[in-house]
């Protein structure tokens, strides 16, 4: 860890931060079978401490250009809190549906 924060500068934190690199080579594409019909998750109740560690951390990301808010998404996951050994939150997404939508790999 030492090594990551002392050399912070020489990674690429977002995409602007790569010049020249076409944005198809680091942009995912999933593989969704197409007779699946998208789902939207059902909205899940967040406690006010977890509400406030999710605000945080999706604002560092936006900054970041990791996400982007979309008006009229196809497919909704809900987020999922978990408490870290350092009473940190760590943020996780419930993508249960969109992995059973994709086809299985045929190696492992």
């Amino acid at each position: 860890m030492k090594i990551l924060k002392e050399n912070v500068d020489l990674f690429a934190w977002k995409p602007s931060d790569m010049p020249g690199i076409n944005e198809s080579v680091i942009t995912h594409k999933l593989s969704i079978s197409p007779n699946i019909k998208p789902i939207a998750q059902r909205k899940r109740k967040i406690g006010e401490g977890r509400r406030a560690a999710i605000t945080e951390e999706v604002a560092k990301l936006k900054e970041a250009e990791f996400i982007e808010e979309i008006k009229y998404p196809s497919w909704l996951a809900n987020v999922v809190m978990v408490k870290k050994a350092n009473e940190k939150w760590r943020m996780c997404v419930d993508f249960t549906d969109l992995n059973k939508a994709c086809p299985k790999d045929p190696y492992p």
